[in-house]
């Protein structure tokens, strides 16, 4: 039981982030998720000050905030500052992770967190944290692990915003320029983008930490794009590669008794480059 809780909280993250991770991929914008992963550290810290709960609605709210900010300064210091968008990036993501470190470090005696806590998570211990409600007369009904609510939450809301606003999505991705002149508010889905990249990233963060998050928001939809020029074969196959890299993470983790995260990782880049290969040579 504990297996497959851990299993399905993988894969809940590896689906929302690869089908983010394909818009994210086509905008040539992997690395802001990047950004937007280690970013939104103050934007939890600060929201979990004011509610004293990681379950809380407001952690998203904050984490989607500090998501958008991220996006405006990296766009404000590259057209203003005369930045490279590597450079706005590095700045962006490096000073507002700093400030959150800060935070943390501040009001540690109120802040059951850490940094190391936000980069590689702990998966394993997913079990150990779950929903229960009591039923009366001693009775208890365990709904199993909060991640896997948590994450199955934001899952369903990046999935019902990217069906019912597909073409939106799609226009702005494959052709700005173009959707804007049909009258489609290009800033309004770009934004939309990266607040959904900040939902995905808070609810996973304590879970399977910002370097897991990251490589799923990037690998699985990088191999998928190797792959294939449609872009909805893009996405399921991102997502069914995804799940693959984190079933067969896990079992690598448990053979080598090693970290989970850094399994799936590693299985994430394994894949990448046997595809990688495979399509070099059929070329």
């Amino acid at each position: 039981m504990n297996d497959f809780q851990i299993i399905l909280v993988g894969i809940l993250v590896a689906v929302s982030c690869a089908i983010l991770g394909c818009f994210l991929v086509l905008r040539k914008m992997a690395m802001v998720g990047d950004a937007i992963s280690h970013a939104v550290l103050p934007g939890i810290v600060i929201a979990f000050l004011v509610v004293q709960r990681f379950d809380s609605i407001f952690m998203l709210i904050g984490a989607a905030i500090l998501g958008v900010f991220t996006t405006l300064l990296i766009e404000f210091l590259h057209k203003q500052g005369k930045l490279q968008t590597d450079a706005s990036i590095g700045v962006s993501f490096t000073s507002l992770f700093a400030l959150g470190v800060i935070l943390i470090s501040v009001f540690a005696s109120k802040v059951d967190l850490d940094a190391e806590c936000v980069l590689f998570g702990e998966i394993a211990y997913v079990p150990l944290h779950v929903w229960h409600i009591d039923l009366g007369d001693g009775a208890i009904l365990n709904l199993g692990a909060k991640a896997a609510w948590w994450i199955g939450s934001v899952l369903l809301i990046i999935l019902f915003f990217v069906t019912i606003f597909y073409k939106e999505m799609l226009l702005t991705t494959f052709d700005p320029a173009f959707a804007s002149a049909i009258g489609i508010n290009v800033s309004v889905w770009h934004y939309s983008l990266m607040s959904l990249v900040s939902l995905a990233t808070v609810a996973a963060f304590e879970s399977v930490g910002a370097v897991l998050v990251l490589s799923f928001l990037v690998v699985p939809s990088a191999t998928a794009y190797l792959l294939t020029t449609n872009f909805k074969k893009m996405l399921f196959l991102s997502c069914f590669i995804g799940i693959v890299v984190a079933i067969l993470g896990y079992y690598t983790a448990a053979f080598l008794n090693a970290s989970i995260a850094g399994s799936m990782t590693s299985v994430a880049g394994v894949i990448f480059a046997l595809v990688f290969v495979f399509v070099r040579i059929k070329k």
